[in-house]
């Protein structure tokens, strides 16, 4: 794994969510990239139990194997980790409404590993992620000019400004955890967007 960003791409003037997905999947057709098959990125969110003594938080669980706590620790744990929340509801409790996604088609274009999604909550889409990996490079640091440079190649002035979790991985070693944070935020901002869910994928 190299270092990643994933951004939010507004929706197109004129465009549905779907149309735009397109209009950047031939972008990045054109420029040479090939199909490498799907992704999914999923958020369940679960809340300490209204019985539990002690602070109110949330987990997020992302991928069903990273447990993200809020203003906490990120967990990678097994595959099956939310079965165990099941049998801990009495303790959390899973935001059933909450439940978000990101799904869409994978590409790579020489080392860059491209991944556009649809992100929906419940059976509307409510917005457009990208996220884009460069292999060669652990150092956030080190590659995000380039990084940069690629993404505006497709997206134009869409392009996002430095992650926030860039600001603590500078100069460090860049992790599998630092991109479901990403997830995270990006999850979070879709969810507090206060518009009318734009049109559904067709």
């Amino acid at each position: 794994m190299g270092v990643t960003c994933v951004a939010q791409v507004p929706v197109a003037e004129g465009k549905s969510v779907q149309q735009t997905v397109e209009l950047l999947t031939r972008k990045l057709e054109l420029l040479g990239a090939e199909k490498q098959g799907t992704f999914c990125v999923d958020c369940e969110t679960y809340h300490t139990a209204a019985s539990t003594i002690g602070s109110q938080g949330c987990v997020l669980l992302l991928r069903g194997c990273f447990a993200l706590f809020e203003n906490g620790p990120c967990l990678i744990a097994d595959a099956n980790f939310d079965i165990l929340m099941v049998k801990l509801k009495g303790f959390f409790q899973n935001a059933k409404a909450n439940k978000i996604e990101s799904r869409g088609t994978r590409y790579q274009y020489c080392d860059f590993l491209v991944k556009v999604g649809t992100v929906t909550m419940g059976p509307s889409a409510r917005g457009i992620s990208v996220e884009v990996e460069y292999g060669p490079c652990v150092i956030a640091n080190d590659c995000w000019n380039l990084l940069m440079e690629f993404m505006q190649s497709f997206m134009g002035s869409h392009a996002p400004g430095v992650p926030s979790v860039f600001g603590t991985k500078h100069d460090s070693v860049y992790g599998p955890a630092d991109t479901m944070v990403q997830y995270m935020e990006l999850f979070n901002k879709i969810r507090k967007q206060q518009q009318v869910p734009v049109a559904g994928i067709r």
